[in-house]
């Protein structure tokens, strides 16, 4: 075997090696290690040789990290198996396209071949690549390296500089394996020097306190109806659904703010308004305040809302602005979608949300809101700071069936409350529901697809974490200006002629 690919297989291998640094796993140690194969196969080759072993780390990572899409497009939303794998192939195929430029850029225009390639040009250039990730054709930023951090000291980096931050320190450490493992002499000093630092300073940082406390504790239940994806949407488990919510719903009837999740009635509001707004009026009776996700359509609309709507008085709704494509909108011609129509498949879109839609008070809080993956976008809900106290997102993560992602999921729900530093409520149609910390720590949680009802005491906050403050522009800003320096030095010590 050449050597050239003896290097694609190894991408291959870590790659798919790669979620197992993410929940359920949590082997965090894998995620700068397979990251460092990567950057070590990078070194001395061409553009073109780089490209290809990037996509293939990067293909083999969200190949094995994505699979429950195939879950989701076949298995509950009753695509043909065909279609469902060419969606997923496609997606994995975008989503690697930006590891396998990533090494393009670095071996192009950068020397590969130096330390400086793996301590500041493959680092830099893989937050860069990860941040276009989070927002190119209307983004996908799941799998983010920074994710795989959070029950690690690099948690601390959360509310200073963000997910792409922590994205860049688990880069970072990764260069320094490389250069540890690689060098020789006192060079390798500058690896151990490096990940000491590195990891030291998000130890220094878990200890810092950025906002503070304000109000009164607040009282909240969090409701998991449990209704298994391929019932929920059966006509004759309507009734039953309805007597469900009902009923976990009155056992928390003392409670401040009782959530319910994303779409937890399979009906649209105007099918169910009495049922829901008598439930609504019965916590409102006791001083509380219903938060349901609901679907709204206009009379003869041909599209609809997923809405999160509060029973106050007068109600205050929250919109779900980021689409899901292929889940709530379908970005394919006018003949895909009409034989979409034939085939039974689901083909109506939903209307998404203004942006800039201001925080609910709630309870004497003011919440922001996220509805399933829109919580993936941590700078689209920076908006809300400071005025926002407290976070709520709403999930239906019955989609993806006992796969691994309503644990990736809420693992990305533990990084938005810590960038903000905010309580989390997040309530979930399956699981997982949990009450999380504003450091991102799980505090309470409900079993996966049982039904229940989650009781537990909140926090407001007040103030702004330095991400909440600035957003993702440092770290941006910084990578950026790294790469541009490095091709400056690039340049500079380039022979005349070469």
């Amino acid at each position: 075997m050449t050597a050239d690919r003896t290097k694609l297989l190894a991408c291959l291998i870590s790659g798919a090696l790669l979620p197992l640094a993410y929940a359920p796993f949590d082997y965090f140690w894998i995620a700068p290690a397979t990251l460092a194969v990567l950057f070590w196969c990078w070194r001395d080759c061409s553009p073109g040789q780089a490209f290809r072993r990037g996509f293939a780390y990067g293909f083999a990572g969200f190949l094995a990290g994505m699979y429950w899409i195939y879950i989701s497009v076949h298995d509950f939303g009753e695509a043909p198996a065909i279609l469902a794998v060419a969606l997923m192939l496609a997606l994995v195929a975008a989503m690697a396209t930006f590891a396998a430029l990533t090494g393009w850029v670095s071996a192009r225009f950068f020397d590969a071949g130096s330390r400086a390639a793996w301590l500041a040009v493959m680092p830099a250039a893989w937050v860069l690549a990860e941040w276009l990730r989070g927002f190119v054709l209307t983004g996908f930023g799941w799998l983010s390296s920074g994710y795989s951090q959070t029950d690690t000291w690099l948690m601390g980096y959360a509310p200073l500089v963000g997910l792409h931050g922590m994205t860049w320190a688990v880069a970072l450490t990764a260069g320094a394996l490389a250069v540890l493992v690689a060098e020789r002499g006192r060079t390798r000093w500058l690896g151990l020097v490096s990940i000491a630092l590195l990891w030291g300073g998000g130890y220094i940082a878990t200890g810092q306190r950025w906002v503070e406390p304000r109000g009164a504790l607040v009282s909240v239940a969090l409701v998991q109806g449990a209704v298994p994806q391929d019932l929920k949407w059966d006509p004759e488990q309507l009734v039953g659904t309805l007597e469900l919510y009902r009923r976990l719903t009155l056992q928390a009837t003392d409670k401040q703010l009782i959530v319910w999740p994303e779409a937890a009635i399979p009906a649209l509001y105007s099918q169910v308004k009495p049922y829901v707004d008598q439930v609504g009026a019965r916590v409102a009776a006791r001083g509380g305040t219903l938060l349901a996700g609901v679907l709204r359509a206009e009379p003869g609309a041909d599209n609809f809302q997923n809405a999160l709507m509060a029973f106050t008085d007068p109600p205050a709704v929250y919109t779900k602005r980021h689409l899901v494509p292929f889940g709530e909108y379908f970005p394919v011609p006018a003949f895909i979608r009409r034989w979409m129509r034939l085939m039974s498949l689901p083909y109506v879109d939903a209307e998404p949300g203004p942006a800039g839609q201001p925080p609910l008070a709630i309870a004497g809080e003011k919440i922001a809101v996220t509805i399933c993956y829109e919580d993936v976008f941590g700078a689209e809900q920076l908006h809300y700071m400071p005025e926002a106290s407290l976070l709520v997102n709403v999930s239906n993560d019955a989609w993806f069936g006992t796969s691994i992602a309503p644990h990736q999921h809420l693992q990305i729900a533990r990084l938005r409350a810590a960038e903000v530093g905010r309580y989390q409520l997040r309530a979930t149609n399956t699981g997982i529901t949990a009450v999380i910390g504003p450091r991102g720590e799980v505090i309470e949680r409900l079993p996966q697809f049982e039904p229940g009802v989650l009781e537990s005491y909140v926090q407001g906050f007040g103030g702004l974490t330095p991400y909440a403050r600035f957003g993702n522009y440092p770290v941006v800003i910084g990578a950026l200006l790294t790469l541009l320096g490095q091709f400056a030095m690039t340049k500079l010590t380039m022979r005349p002629g070469t």
